[in-house]
């Protein structure tokens, strides 16, 4: 479990297939300890660590994951979101990111405003009966504040900390982003659909 508040961003030192697995290397952030076995958030991925050598540490990904996600767009040298998995004695200071990514997102829009940008996101409609204006979502692996929400859109809003110490800052339009939705939305969700089949 993570709280989508970016610890390190990182760079990607290799991408590899042995068989239907995908295996990514990421550069260890200095002063990082860490161990096989050890769940950490990649672009808000969940993420298990498969081995650590030469500064590096491997994790790889299954083809659910590759479907998913963005993770079969890595490519050596581009930057990713780190997050450790939280302890019971962390801050929660974003919200609760499970690392269980629901969909990609298209950035469509980029709206400089001020020092800050507003980023619009498609994606598909059935999922944004979990996303809320004012709610909480994950982008990247960042807590975010949804502020405006259309049929199968909606708008973020980054300043500057977050452009300046996450990947997000440097996102073009047409790119594609990770995309949680809020852990509470789904078990609410689920249980209004569990009611109507009880009813009916």
């Amino acid at each position: 479990m993570f709280t989508g508040i970016i610890k390190k961003v990182s760079t990607v030192e290799k991408v590899g297939n042995e068989g239907d697995s995908l295996f990514v290397s990421v550069k260890t952030p200095a002063g990082w300890e860490i161990w096989e076995g050890e769940s950490i958030s990649i672009n808000g991925v969940c993420s298990t660590i498969k081995r650590i050598d030469d500064g590096n540490f491997t994790v790889e990904y299954m083809p659910e994951t590759i479907k998913k996600t963005t993770v079969g767009d890595y490519r050596t040298g581009m930057e990713v979101n780190l997050e450790k998995s939280m302890s019971l004695n962390d801050l929660l200071d974003g919200h609760i990111v499970q690392g269980h990514i629901d969909t990609r997102g298209k950035i469509v829009e980029i709206i400089q405003d001020k020092e800050s940008r507003i980023i619009k996101i498609e994606v598909p409609e059935e999922f944004m009966g979990l996303i809320a204006d004012k709610g909480s979502v994950s982008v990247d692996g960042v807590s975010l504040t949804v502020v405006e929400t259309g049929k199968n859109w909606f708008t973020i809003s980054l300043v500057s900390y977050t452009l300046e110490n996450t990947n997000l800052g440097k996102i073009k339009e047409n790119d594609y982003v990770n995309i949680e939705t809020d852990v509470l939305a789904k078990y609410v969700a689920k249980l209004m659909s569990s009611r109507n089949v009880s009813n009916n």
